[in-house]
């Protein structure tokens, strides 16, 4: 039954309509997660907050994102997509909500709001992903899941627009605004159907054949019958991750590497410009402009590229340009060009690196596991991977010295250190994708399937 969609060279409207409605809710989604960014750029000054405690309120999203990958993937796998999507969604809309009151020096409260908010980001993501391909053939596959993560640097520009011309005292208004994105993800979503795969493999193939006419635009009656393989009803338990060995290793210290990285930078960013520059919150808002628009050229470029050299080499590419820039910006913190800081437009050429090179880190991390395990393992590594979320700002802040106050006239003679730190893990995660990983490009999920089984 699946031969047909995999034949496809065009996508229908159906199609382009799933993808369009993942594309706009993954940039919504991250416009709430990294609304804190910006925020905490406007409070370091009225609230004291040292480096340590800054930190803490910047990782607590990672440590409920690692918790809600393994949680809702494993659920996703259980008793579905659709239905755990809709939860994630209503999970973080919440949370962010509630972010509207916080209350002075209310830096605990805002910590552990920004917990919940990582919980439903965290499970959003791995369970959409798998939800997209699941409906796509195999030659737009790779394309297609890392034209889904294009967007969200879109979604962090927003917030970077948002706090450029906010007012020093108006920053809650900036969790008040992120709800109104998130109501509309569930909105737009709501009448995507059920992975017709995922039905196929509960046995469910009535309503599998609805969904995916539904997808094709074409008579049920016309799809051809399933294969035994299609419909074979395969129960699984987490702890099978471990009878794929290879797939752990690349997806988890893949995602490790790339979001320690990441995380590192962009959570920190827009308070070392107001740090290390000397400009306003509002003038480190705009700063950050460049940088998600080199992350979007970044993901634009490598998804593209993930279907001319394949998934190894890519993911080989973005470690080693994204590690050696970063290390570079660090060497380059106080260094002036006409003008124009270093720092910065290094840091900007890093990003086309390593927040382009989530158009293979995402949607890889599903490729690689079998289709009994695809949300469950995506959500392992993707919640493997969230430890960066936390060892990359917290990583940061114990180098400069987390007892040290967020205020100009503080000495970083550390930031060199801190973003070779940073750097290093990006090198690691080209080193793991190039040499170990498992080449996907132009396979269907059910021939990695047999692939994978048969080195099972």
């Amino acid at each position: 039954m699946f031969e047909v969609l995999d034949r496809q060279t065009r996508l229908t409207g159906n199609q382009k309509k799933i993808l369009a409605a993942a594309i706009i809710g993954d940039a919504l989604e991250f416009f709430d997660y990294f609304l804190i960014a910006f925020v905490l750029a406007f409070l370091i000054g009225p609230w004291k907050l040292t480096f340590g405690q800054s930190a803490i309120v910047l990782l607590s999203s990672g440590i409920g994102a690692i918790i809600g990958a393994y949680g809702w993937g494993w659920l996703a796998d259980r008793i579905g997509r659709r239905k755990v999507f809709i939860g994630t969604v209503l999970n973080f809309s919440a949370a962010t909500g509630l972010l509207y009151f916080t209350p002075d020096n209310g830096w605990i409260y805002l910590t552990i709001m920004r917990f919940f908010v990582g919980l439903g980001v965290g499970g959003l993501y791995c369970v959409d992903l798998p939800l997209v391909q699941e409906f796509m053939p195999t030659s737009k596959r790779g394309f297609i899941g890392g034209l889904v993560t294009c967007i969200i640097p879109i979604g962090v520009g927003l917030g970077s627009v948002l706090g450029a011309f906010m007012g020093a005292d108006q920053w809650r208004l900036l969790f008040a605004i992120g709800v109104l994105p998130a109501l509309i993800v569930l909105l737009v979503r709501l009448w995507v159907p059920e992975s017709p795969r995922w039905l196929a493999r509960q046995g469910r193939l009535d309503e599998a054949r609805q969904s995916l006419a539904w997808a094709l635009e074409v008579d049920p009656a016309s799809l051809p019958a399933p294969t035994a393989f299609e419909t074979r009803i395969v129960k699984s338990n987490w702890t099978d991750l471990f009878k794929y060995p290879r797939s752990l290793i690349v997806s988890w210290l893949g995602n490790a590497g790339a979001q320690t990285g990441v995380y590192g930078i962009v959570l920190w960013a827009p308070s070392l410009f107001v740090l290390l520059l000397k400009v306003s919150p509002q003038e480190a808002s705009k700063m950050m402009i460049l940088l998600t628009i080199m992350g979007f050229v970044g993901r634009v470029s490598f998804s593209w590229l993930s279907e001319r050299i394949g998934r190894r080499a890519s993911g080989g590419l973005l470690g080693l340009g994204a590690g050696l820039l970063t290390i570079l910006a660090g060497y380059n913190a106080t260094t002036m060009v006409a003008g124009v800081s270093a720092f910065w437009l290094v840091l900007a050429l890093a990003m086309f690196f390593a927040d382009g090179g989530f158009a293979i880190v995402g949607p890889y991390g599903a490729e690689i596991w079998p289709s009994h395990l695809k949300t469950t393992g995506m959500g392992s590594a993707y919640g493997f991977g969230g430890i960066g979320k936390i060892i990359g700002p917290l990583g940061l802040a114990l180098i400069v010295g987390s007892g040290n106050y967020l205020k100009p006239d503080v000495p970083l003679p550390q930031i060199p250190t801190a973003f070779t730190y940073l750097g290093c893990w990006f090198l690691m995660a080209g080193i793991v994708y190039y040499f170990l990983g498992i080449e996907t490009k132009g396979k269907s999920n059910e021939q990695i399937d047999v692939e994978l089984a048969a080195a099972d």
